[in-house]
This record gives structure tokens, C-alpha cells and sequence, in this order.
């Protein structure tokens, strides 16, 4: 079984959203409501305002991450983080598809962005002067971020805002050069968050070769909670024991393409092979998770403050009306309501 308290799904008190992204190393933000409900499913106090706040304020930054896809990531660890999973190879390829060409790319996104301030892709558009439309736009600013010269502001008008990172970090991103001290920073990183894990495991969740993924394993030294400090393989917790700290998280709703599914190689330790369909109904899809004493108990959806439960089977009738109330509660932008 995976640790729920490594991935603070036991609501450890006082973590505020730049915390909670540290200590979880990234969180995905492909779909930044998932994203958002990944900060719930982690704080008892926590409101979609203080997340939002966090990003306005620049202590917690959108960008592409682990695996090439959008993840939230402490402005503090960007450098070392970039350095490792930053990648120009699918954004040239898509920008070729989409037909945007040419020896200026680069410089041409980057004098679109540089001093303006966030832009939606239709303002981006319009600044291009039709090198570039609709998801070739998204690539070319994809282009800069690996340059470390683009990332993500907050949407306005619930559509997604592309800035210089200059403009918002007061810099450009520039990777930390030191690979090897990169990559021991993330195994130590990756290996608090995710218990148990492998090697395999990290490779799968950042998107480095398996080789690269076995060199930051080693260069990140012993385990610090293994109590002879060796440099022995991680073990394998017991059994009993994560049962026994799994079983002090009875339900907690926890979002789409949440860290507890995708932070390893595999699902299956944590969604049952009967229910995987119901989970992983294919296309993409990866819905939100009931989990009940750290397994897969069922799939929920939201419809505005709606919240419907689909079990697998029968769950804890309070602690899931508890969970559905503090969907509620963090999503509302009224104090109190």
C-alpha cells in the first residue's frame, strides 16, 4: 500500500499551499480544478482563494514539469526541477504539424511575451500577426518555456493566461548546471512524497531514463527514516503497518490525475483490477477517486457545488458526507458559507 501521510492525505495541520507543493515535490495542473482540489484533498483549512493567491503571488508557479505536461511547482525549486524535465523536441514536432516555421521561433514568441504582462491565446494571436494560430500559439510559448523565458498566470476570464517569465519571476528561468546536484535533489525530493517507490517509479513520474532515474537514486544517498541509515535498497514498508497509517484517512475525495494515481509506474496498488474500467475508462480519462483506508472505494464527480459518489461498494456514510461538505467549503468564495 502507498503512504498517505508521505502524500499528506492525512491533512497534516498548518501547510499552507506553498507548502503543501514543496513537500509533494509537484502537483499536476494539467486541469487546474484538479489541481486546485489536490490542495483540498491535503488541507482541513486551506480555500481555493489561498491557492489562488499563492499563484497571483508568485510563490507557486505553473509550467511544464515532470513528463513534459503542466504541473504546479514551488518558485523555489523551478531552476534544478527545469534543468531535468524541460524539453524542446514535442514542441518543435507540434509546431511543425500546426505549420509555424522558421529560424525565429524563439525569438519571435519571446518579443510577443516579453513585457506585456499575461496574455490569452487569442491576445497572443494578434501579437503574432498570424504567424501562428490556435494550438500553434500554445506550442510556441511551450518552445519558450523550455528556454526557461514562459510560464502560466493565473486565467482571466477562465481562459489561460501565457506570460514572460521575466515579467512575473523577475527573471528568466535558468537551470541549475550542476546535473548531478539536480538529479539528487529530486530523488530525495521524490522519494519523501512517494513511499514506497522505486527507481522505476521516478523514471515513470518525471520522465528521465530509467538510467538517469538509477544515478539520482544513488547520488541522493541513504534513506533518511530507515533507521540504520545504509545504503541497502529502500525496503518495502509492511503491509500492516500502511494499513494502519492508511486506516486513519477512512474517505478523502481526491481529484483527477491526482499525485496518489500518477506519482508511480503503476495504479495498480491503489485501484482494484475489478474497477480499474471505472476509473481508466480509456481516451485519457482518468476520473476523480473515492479513496477509503488508501484504496480505490469508488468515483465521484462535481457538478457546480454538486458533488454524486459512485461506490464500488458500501462506504462510511459520515466521513463521506464530511468530505463532500469540504468540497463545498473550499470551493466557496464566501467566507463562512
Amino acid at each position: 500500500m502507498r503512504s498517505v501521510e508521505a502524500q499528506l492525505l492525512h491533512r497534516p495541520p498548518g501547510l499552507d499551499a506553498g507548502e503543501v507543493v514543496r513537500r509533494l515535490l509537484a502537483v499536476q495542473a494539467q486541469d487546474i480544478t484538479s489541481a486546485y482540489l489536490a490542495f483540498r484533498a491535503r488541507s482541513a483549512s486551506l480555500r481555493l482563494a489561498d491557492v489562488e493567491a499563492a499563484w497571483r503571488d508568485r510563490e507557486i508557479v505553473r509550467a511544464w514539469g515532470p513528463r513534459g505536461t503542466l504541473h504546479f511547482v514551488h518558485a523555489d525549486d523551478l531552476p534544478w526541477l527545469h534543468a531535468l524535465t524541460r524539453r524542446d523536441t514535442t514542441a518543435l514536432r507540434r509546431l511543425g504539424q500546426e505549420g509555424v516555421t522558421g529560424d525565429d521561433l524563439l525569438s519571435l514568441i519571446e518579443g510577443a511575451l516579453a513585457g506585456q504582462g499575461p496574455l490569452t491565446k487569442a491576445e497572443l494571436e494578434e501579437r503574432l500577426a498570424g504567424r501562428a494560430r490556435g494550438q500553434g500559439v500554445v506550442h510556441l510559448v511551450a518552445l519558450a518555456a523550455f528556454h526557461g523565458l514562459a510560464v502560466l498566470a493565473p486565467p482571466r476570464g477562465g481562459k489561460p493566461t501565457y506570460v514572460h517569465a521575466a515579467d512575473w519571476l523577475g527573471a528568466p528561468i535558468t537551470p541549475e548546471p550542476d546535473r548531478e546536484r539536480a538529479l539528487a535533489e529530486l530523488a530525495r525530493r521524490y522519494r519523501r512524497a512517494h513511499r514506497p517507490a522505486e527507481p522505476e517509479d521516478l523514471a515513470a513520474w518525471s520522465g528521465l531514463s530509467l538510467g538517469e532515474a538509477r544515478t539520482a537514486w544513488r547520488l541522493s544517498g541513504p534513506d533518511p527514516d530507515k533507521p540504520d541509515n545504509s545504503d541497502a535498497p529502500d525496503p518495502r514498508p509492511g503491509e500492516e503497518a500502511l494499513a494502519r497509517q492508511a486506516a486513519g484517512v477512512p474517505v478523502r475525495l481526491i481529484p483527477a490525475f491526482d499525485e496518489f494515481l500518477l506519482g508511480w509506474r503503476s495504479r495498480d496498488p491503489v485501484v482494484p483490477a475489478a474497477h480499474a474500467r471505472q476509473v481508466f475508462p480509456g481516451g485519457g480519462i482518468l476520473r476523480p477517486v473515492v479513496l477509503a483506508d488508501g484504496l480505490a472505494a469508488g468515483v465521484w464527480e462535481r457538478k457546480g457545488p454538486e458533488v454524486t459518489v459512485k461506490p464500488f461498494g458500501p462506504l462510511p456514510a459520515e466521513p463521506l458526507a464530511e468530505e463532500v461538505a469540504d468540497v463545498r467549503r473550499f470551493l466557496s468564495r464566501e467566507e463562512g458559507r
